[in-house]
């Protein structure tokens, strides 16, 4: 059985990630979809947030976001965050790395 998320145990949680950060904040127009994308990974990669970093990169792949690109982030995050980030941040890629190689 699995553990309920933690918008189930706080439905207000739910409710302002739902309302305010997706329905608000993703749809300023300053930056698109895709870009929010990029700019969110790199800071949960920088901040060690796997869990989070790998549904993300998840959902940055379904607004635009290519594997290479993520790739390149990996790179970029490793040097300005720390080697450690970059190697996690690898690892949360990881599924949509091999994916991308066995479609090549």
């Amino acid at each position: 059985m699995s553990q309920p998320s933690p918008y189930d145990l706080v439905p207000e949680f739910g409710r302002l990630r739902d309302d305010v950060l997706y329905g608000d904040v993703w749809n300023q127009p300053e930056l698109g979809k895709r870009d929010r994308s990029l700019v969110t990974c790199a800071v949960l990669a920088a901040l060690g947030k796997n869990a989070e970093l790998e549904h993300h990169m998840k959902h940055a792949v379904e607004n635009g976001v290519t594997a290479d690109e993520l790739r390149g982030l990996v790179v970029q995050v490793a040097f300005y965050a720390g080697w450690p980030c970059g190697v996690n941040a690898a690892r949360a890629g990881a599924p949509i790395f091999e994916e991308s190689a066995a479609r090549d």
